[in-house]
């Protein structure tokens, strides 16, 4: 027994603990890297983000309009006041205001909003405000540290920090149009940090928390930022989104292997045309009810959110192809896309 005691408490059992502590080691740097990364991107953005207060007017039952309070998330992303939000904190708010974590509390204006893409621009003077850097969303890559940072159920400045879970998911907007290459991240979200910064371990502005699936936990959802540049750029410029449209009413469809064969597609599906505005670039180049759309600018068209994506501002006014069957035929037709009007929810 004593030997077999000594043996156990013997030279190598100093070495044991002494690899036990080199183990150890490692883990606690990397718990403090880790804890740096969301502390500095805190920080860094913080100071950027804003409790963006709202007022709507609302009619219920023939009563009296009454204004009803709400609230969300911004940040300020330009030496000049704008401030980056989401559509449904602010879409027909009689009201908007920016209250910051350093106290102040500004009036703000709608310079723009997006239901399809659920981005908005607010602007607020700028006496000295902090900027939030935005980063490049189609950098990230899944399992990536990211931190957001808003104001949920009116708690001011609250950090919380998740992986990236997913890339390129689609999500549909209040207007039922897809939103492309959302972000999907477990980094916990609730009602108040709608339009809040999602931000890389660098403090870069990633994307912009826009949803949660309920009563789900850590499924949550952000809007890329790539996209949200595109948008703020046209809002900040046009005060809108300009999208191409074409006047068809449409719903997607299987489409015949027959036909796939025939004609040499590259889909299995595309949309079925069930109405033509007359008066319309359809119309007018001669689209049909009944007309299966299959291709558009040179690129195939499975289903109507390919056409809304393929319709995109630089297509406006610019001749191109649409390419559908009709009947046994398959047919291309010249076509050059008109400004559609500003979307709303």
């Amino acid at each position: 027994m004593n030997a077999t005691v000594a043996l156990l408490a013997d030279p190598r059992a100093g070495d044991s603990d002494n690899h036990a502590s080199q183990g150890q080691q490692p883990d606690a740097e990397l718990l403090d890297a880790y804890s740096r990364a969301v502390t500095g991107a805190a920080e860094n953005v913080g100071p950027a983000v804003v409790s963006v207060e709202v007022r709507h007017r609302v009619e219920r039952g023939g009563r009296p309009a009454r204004e009803l309070p709400g609230h969300g998330s911004g940040f300020v992303f330009t030496p000049d006041g704008f401030i980056l939000t989401n559509s449904h904190v602010v879409h027909d708010a009689t009201r908007i205001d920016a209250a910051f974590a350093d106290g102040r509390r500004l009036r703000a204006e709608l310079v723009g909003d997006d239901p399809d893409t659920d981005v908005a621009v607010i602007r607020v003077d700028p006496p000295s405000l902090a900027l939030a850097e935005l980063g490049d969303s189609g950098a990230l890559r899944v399992g990536q540290l990211v931190i957001a940072i808003g104001n949920p159920l009116g708690f001011q400045s609250t950090v919380t920090a998740g992986v990236v879970s997913a890339l390129g998911r689609s999500f549909r907007s209040v207007t039922g149009r897809l939103i492309d290459d959302v972000i999907q991240t477990d980094a916990a979200l609730n009602p108040g940090n709608s339009g809040g910064p999602l931000v890389d371990s660098r403090g870069r502005v990633v994307g912009v928390n826009t949803a949660v699936i309920l009563p789900a936990q850590g499924i949550c959802f952000a809007v890329g930022i790539n996209t949200a540049k595109f948008v703020t750029g046209q809002l900040i410029r046009h005060g809108k989104i300009r999208r191409g449209k074409i006047g068809v009413a449409g719903q997607n469809v299987p489409l015949l292997r027959l036909a796939v064969r025939a004609h040499g597609l590259e889909a299995n599906s595309g949309v079925l045309v069930t109405g033509v505005d007359e008066s319309s670039p359809a119309g007018r180049t001669g689209l049909r009810p009944g007309d299966i759309i299959v291709g558009f600018d040179d690129k195939p068209v499975t289903g109507i959110d390919d056409l809304h994506r393929l319709l995109a501002s630089d297509r406006i006014g610019i001749p191109t192809t649409v390419v559908i069957l009709r009947k046994a035929d398959k047919l291309e037709l010249a076509i050059t896309p008109d400004d559609a009007p500003p979307a709303s929810s």
